[in-house]
């Protein structure tokens, strides 16, 4: 669980000198963190699978907007990006800056438990200086060794007017339980007009083909392709590919909306399963995964006015929030709590990484059949 040194009263300080992220926040700050924290982790808990030892992994994917550039979040946001991403055991992050600010603040909540991984941001305007990165719990998760961007050659593209994506899949490989296994992070092309999404099927197409041609090098068939694909209602044809590369959406987040609006699909997870790499599946055989909303249980709708000097301090419209309590609930609701935390909702799924019962079972209808 995360580390809650910042959320003390001043009294505790008196007896030992606890390590502080924000040694500026006001009390009144701390208790408005606490109360929130707990109705958070209470939601958690409904919401999301317990983890079992030895048994399952909660892999998730989330894009957090502006992550590291961004100056307006409030010190209790990061506890509460901090307690969402801790609920699960590996979690794929697109859109982290340049600097890596928000990502070191994340870290130091988390505490010793948590490690991550990232890749080089990519350059020029079409790159937006993003990166992607993995956060994992080192007492669920090991890397691999295997680590790396996927980039496209001439071969691949030599009938294509796009030569590489405008930001790198990130490729990682981790081990837990039984399973080894790769993840890559997407963020492709975003627009919903027809020329985008003709853009955005060439980059699916791109990159399955360019995963096809190094399967056999690859050090794992396991794989998970995770991220913000920007996919909307229309992109029919281009998540088909998926399905015709061998790749499976996850049962638990079909038809389901993931962005904080709930409009679009824009978030996904692609997993490519076999006998022994498989996503949970709950008592009536449905595959588990959903979408988290946080919003559920912190920056509520009706939370709009307490945060008011906040907004004040960082609006730059011409609506005079101070006395436009409907102008300030708009503001609050579509602009900025999303920037303290995200436009996007976390996606998640469980896999299933003991497979030790149908390992045994198979060899012992192995010796059966040769008897």
């Amino acid at each position: 669980m995360p580390f809650y040194n910042d959320l003390r009263p001043q009294a505790d300080y008196e007896n030992r000198d606890y390590a502080l992220v924000f040694p500026d926040m006001t009390a009144i700050d701390k208790r408005r963190t606490i109360f929130n924290l707990l109705r958070l982790k209470e939601g958690l808990a409904s919401d999301i699978p317990a983890r079992k030892v030895e048994d399952n992994l909660l892999v998730a994917s989330w894009n957090i907007k502006e992550f590291g550039h961004t100056s307006q979040r409030l010190y209790e946001s990061y506890f509460y990006i901090a307690e969402v991403i801790s609920r699960f055991d590996l979690i794929a992050v697109q859109e982290v800056k340049s600097t890596l600010k928000d990502l070191g603040i994340i870290m130091r909540i988390l505490g010793s438990d948590w490690d991550y991984l990232i890749n080089d941001i990519t350059d020029g305007v079409d790159g937006n200086s993003e990166r992607s990165a993995y956060l994992f719990n080192k007492k669920r998760v090991r890397l691999s060794g295997l680590a790396g961007e996927i980039t496209l050659w001439s071969e691949l593209t030599e009938n294509s007017d796009i030569k590489q994506l405008k930001r790198t899949p990130y490729m990682t490989g981790f081990k837990s339980g039984w399973k080894s296994f790769a993840i890559i992070s997407f963020h492709l092309h975003p627009g919903d007009d027809d020329e985008d999404a003709a853009y955005r099927e060439k980059e699916v197409a791109l990159i399955l083909g360019a995963l096809k041609k190094k399967e056999e090098g690859l050090w794992t068939k396991n794989l998970i392709l995770a991220g913000d694909f920007n996919l909307y209602d229309s992109d029919g044809e281009t998540v088909a590919l998926f399905s015709d590369a061998g790749y499976t959406e996850v049962g638990g987040l079909l038809g389901k909306d993931t962005n904080v609006s709930e409009t679009e699909a824009y978030d996904r997870l692609f997993v490519r399963k076999n006998s022994y790499f498989s996503i949970a599946k709950d008592d009536q055989g449905s595959e588990i995964g959903d979408v988290f909303k946080p919003f559920k249980y912190v920056f509520r709708e009706d939370e709009h006015v307490q945060y008011k000097d906040f907004m004040l301090a960082v609006y730059g419209g011409s609506k005079d929030l101070n006395t436009d309590a409907s102008a300030l609930e708009g503001y609050f609701n579509r602009y900025w709590k999303r920037n303290q935390i995200s436009d996007h909702n976390p996606i998640w799924f469980e896999i299933s990484i003991d497979s030790s019962v149908k390992f045994l079972k198979s060899k012992i209808e192995a010796f059966d059949a040769s008897a």
